[in-house]
């Protein structure tokens, strides 16, 4: 056993760069495929464009998608003397905290949400009509507490035959980020979507994702490059910024994620390079690694897999398939669909990678903590290749262009 691993210590002024507001994509390319693509691999640059991925991806490459779908997370209320009240959902509490299950809730449910406008909404219930299938409904918000930041609110509504995901999808809108500085627009609901989107949770896109089409992935098996899917769904804690200098004070925002058997079974199987679409996957992915550790170390499946953890558990260098395979024997012997858990894993200079080989993402914000995992996966070339892109004008963060990075 290798010798227990501290807490990292590194200064977040260092993964920093000059962002102008011009480069920050505001609408997504025409369309989805044609957005500008930079690859990254033995240690050389190429621009092209993303229609073009497929001949840049490795031979027999397994692709490991994160097959989340965002909420209309924003809801619009107005109260009696006229005062905009913005409601965002961040997650469910009551009666579950399962994802899934909270969006089939009928009738009530509890979430943690943020509030717009929250000094003008003290208390009382605020109420907005909308319309489902040509069925009038009412949605009503009682405001429950606060704590720091984020409130609980209780939504009911009226039929009570609809479920929460049928309820937030007609009465909210597209959550864009806060770096998109207008209002989402009808295109907005599609395009910030994937063409693969299949789970309802996510309050902000896998952006990685939204460049790849339908006819792109012909194109992909074609060439024999397999696809699997596997679920995180994003929470805000996405768009965080670190505030500490040290990253040490960072407290990354736990997020539930979702493993099945075919994706475990993708994963042994795969004779080549693992290629993750997004931080999302890459994150989720290398969690799956830790909970098999955790598993293998006690016998007992965990169901979270701690911010640190990578970094202060004396571990062997366990080989992943070992891992991968014991999960399997564990949902195989339980007669258990899927791994359900929850991960705060942060990814930062000097960790190894144990699932992935390579990554499929957009260009982040400064500052960021999917920037200290851009720099974990390529070292200091990141600046070298942020650089470029910044003097060829890519554009930058959700809605802008993508990178493929390899060895």
């Amino acid at each position: 056993m290798c010798p227990m691993i501290h807490r990292p210590s590194l200064h977040i002024s260092d993964y920093d760069y000059p962002l102008p507001e011009s480069k920050i994509a505001q609408y997504p390319a025409q369309r989805r495929q044609n957005a500008q693509l930079l690859v990254s691999a033995n240690s050389t640059l190429a621009d092209t464009k993303f229609s073009q991925i497929a001949h840049y991806l490795p031979p027999n490459a397994l692709l490991v998608r994160n097959n989340t779908r965002v909420i209309h997370a924003r809801l619009q209320f107005a109260k009696p003397t006229g005062a905009a009240i913005q409601v965002f959902c961040l997650e469910p509490q009551l009666p579950v905290s399962d994802i899934p299950q909270a969006m089939q809730q009928q009738a009530t449910c509890v979430w943690k949400c943020l509030i717009g406008n929250a000094k003008k909404w003290k208390s009382g219930t605020l109420q907005l009509p909308v319309e489902i299938n040509s069925v009038s409904c009412i949605l009503s918000a009682t405001l429950l507490g606060q704590q720091d930041e984020t409130f609980s609110i209780r939504f009911h509504w009226q039929p009570e035959q609809f479920c929460f995901a049928q309820i937030i999808e007609s009465a909210g809108n597209v959550p864009l980020p806060p770096y998109i500085h207008r209002p989402a627009e009808h295109h907005d609901s599609q395009r910030y979507q994937t063409v693969f989107a299949d789970h309802d949770g996510s309050v902000a896109a896998p952006t990685a994702g939204l460049h790849f089409t339908r006819s792109l992935f012909r194109q992909l098996t074609a060439k024999n490059i397999k696809t699997a899917n596997i679920t995180l769904h994003v929470g805000a804690g996405t768009f965080k910024p670190v505030a500490a200098n040290n990253i040490q004070h960072h407290q990354m925002h736990p997020e539930q994620v979702i493993i099945d058997k075919k994706l475990l079974q993708a994963l042994l199987a795969a004779p080549s390079a693992v290629i993750a679409v997004g931080t999302t996957s890459v994150r989720a992915l290398e969690s799956l690694y830790w909970l098999g550790i955790k598993y293998l170390k006690t016998g007992q499946m965990p169901n979270t897999v701690a911010q640190w953890e990578p970094y202060q558990t004396p571990v062997a260098a366990t080989d992943a398939k070992i891992v991968l395979q014991a999960l399997l024997q564990f949902l195989l012997a339980n007669k258990e669909p899927q791994l359900r858990f929850s991960t705060q894993v942060i990814i930062l200079p000097g960790y190894r990678f144990r699932i992935i080989n390579g990554m499929v993402t957009n260009f982040h914000q400064p500052k960021s903590t999917l920037l200290l995992l851009i720099s974990a996966f390529l070292g200091p070339q990141w600046k070298t290749i942020y650089e470029h892109a910044l003097q060829t004008n890519y554009r930058f963060l959700s809605y802008g262009d993508a990178c493929l990075f390899l060895p």
